[in-house]
């Protein structure tokens, strides 16, 4: 699974952690933007260190290295901002199935520590409710028109999404 956003630097890196943790066994997380910053956010650094996430292996990436021949084929891309949405994407081998889950960007928010502290623990609760929705989708149950409404109706779901 690919989690998109334009800069590659909070919500991807926070869903690809989270997916990473709630799907185990069952899913592989990655996370890329179509215009990497190069850093990822410190304020996403903390958050994943604040809830037993290393964050070590966190790094702001192209969607470039997901789009080769060499790269893990994907069954899953999401993305988790309306830019990226919005944006031409690369050919992804394999065709996976996509879903748009904006989410609002933390980085964005002006103001002092502690605004920025809620947006981006904001940001990480609405991922982690859709994430753990995704999780426990019985996916190779589901046939394809079923499982893309599911998608999109995950995409929909806020923080206040049971858990």
């Amino acid at each position: 699974m690919l989690f998109l956003c334009t800069g590659n630097s909070a919500r991807s890196i926070l869903a690809e952690a989270l997916l990473n943790r709630w799907g185990q066994d069952r899913f592989r997380a990655f996370s890329a933007g179509s215009h990497p910053s190069g850093t990822v956010n410190p304020y996403a650094l903390t958050l994943l260190q604040q809830i037993g996430i290393p964050p070590e292996n966190a790094r702001s990436k192209s969607w470039d290295e997901f789009a080769g021949p060499a790269a893990p084929e994907m069954d899953f891309i999401f993305t988790v901002c309306d830019s990226a949405a919005g944006e031409t994407c690369p050919y992804w081998p394999g065709h996976p199935m996509t879903a748009h889950w904006g989410v609002p960007d933390p980085a964005a928010v002006g103001g002092n520590t502690t605004d920025k502290e809620r947006a981006f623990w904001s940001a990480f609760r609405t991922l982690e409710a859709r994430i753990k929705l995704f999780a426990c989708l019985p996916i190779a149950k589901l046939e394809g028109m079923t499982l893309r409404q599911r998608l999109a109706e995950i995409g929909k779901a806020g923080a206040d999404a049971p858990s």
